[in-house]
């Protein structure tokens, strides 16, 4: 749920995402396809009548109820899972409901599990760290999901700076001991690893020369403006983990979710673990074949699709 400047922007957004989450469910070996869905608000004060928000919701839950079950929908930026409640009274479609609606819960504190076990992969890659202690790392938005990863780099020893565009987030860098710095300069702040939480296309051919850390691992989806970046950042040795590779641990947990037995959250730990191993392989094939991590975790979704694809009978 976002505002767009246009009806164009709000669908192209919703592409990329929809295609994110494709590569993200095949990286990550799941049985499960790719879809966003996008609510298009016309303002920032939109929702501030009483009762627009349900309304919006409810009309969001016909359009994925109309999808016969094609796509399943759950929570992401701007929305919640109490949204999802509300969603979940026009469609039976709805992952991520809360445990005692028989659902998974907030996913984001899984993905942020899943980005930190990635961090841990490639500053051990990069950097020869074992540890996140003493290492400085900047968290560039203060979402769901950026706010847990800062508080874990926190606790795990971090030298923390971080960032968001709501000022209001500055109580929480005061809170964990992390360093405040304004969002347009978070890119550029000397660190050992840049963690992009916020918006996608933080990373384009006119901000990546002001990268100042040789490793950017985060939570945010599509943070290339565009593919051929991950050329770019290459060439600048800067090692930069798939976005949709680091990010996979919500869909991970809905997996399990969605698995005939229900939902185990002991399974979905192991699972999101796993996150590691595809981290490794990804990086071992880049380096084997001399092609950028991207390149790399592209080839591993695209096996995984035909596969999924050759075990599919042709429609009649």
């Amino acid at each position: 749920m976002w505002v767009y400047e246009s009806v164009d922007d709000a669908v192209a957004d919703a592409l990329r995402l929809s295609r994110a989450m494709t590569f993200k469910a095949a990286a990550a070996g799941l049985p499960l396809g790719g879809g966003k869905g996008v609510i298009m608000l016309p303002s920032a004060g939109a929702l501030s009548r009483r009762g627009a928000r349900t309304a919006v919701l409810r009309d969001f839950a016909d359009t994925v109820e109309a999808l016969s079950g094609a796509y399943l929908t759950a929570e992401d930026v701007g929305v919640t899972t109490r949204d999802m409640q509300i969603v979940a009274q026009g469609t039976s479609h709805v992952t991520g409901l809360p445990r005692k609606d028989g659902g998974s819960g907030d996913p984001s504190p899984w993905t942020a599990i899943g980005v930190e076990i990635a961090m841990r992969v490639a500053v051990e890659r990069r950097l020869g760290a074992s540890e996140l202690a003493g290492l400085r790392i900047v968290v560039a938005g203060l979402g769901h999901v950026g706010a847990r990863l800062a508080k874990a780099c926190a606790k795990a020893g971090a030298d923390l700076v971080v960032s968001d565009i709501d000022p209001r987030k500055r109580e929480l860098a005061d809170r964990i001991g992390a360093r405040w710095v304004d969002p347009d300069g978070a890119l550029s702040v000397q660190a050992d690893v840049f963690a992009p939480c916020a918006l996608g296309g933080v990373l384009s051919h006119a901000t990546v020369g002001r990268v100042g850390a040789p490793v950017v691992v985060g939570a945010a989806n599509n943070q290339l403006a565009t593919d051929d970046v991950a050329e770019e950042l290459a060439a600048l040795d800067i090692l930069w983990v798939p976005d949709f590779v680091a990010n996979a641990a919500g869909i991970i947990n809905i997996a399990v979710e969605l698995r005939p037995e229900g939902y185990d959250p002991r399974r979905a730990r192991a699972d999101v673990r796993g996150i590691g191993d595809t981290v490794r392989a990804v990086l071992d094939e880049a380096a084997a074949e001399g092609i950028t991590p991207l390149e790399a975790a592209m080839r591993r979704a695209r096996r995984r699709i035909a596969e999924a694809r050759a075990l599919t009978p042709s429609a009649a």
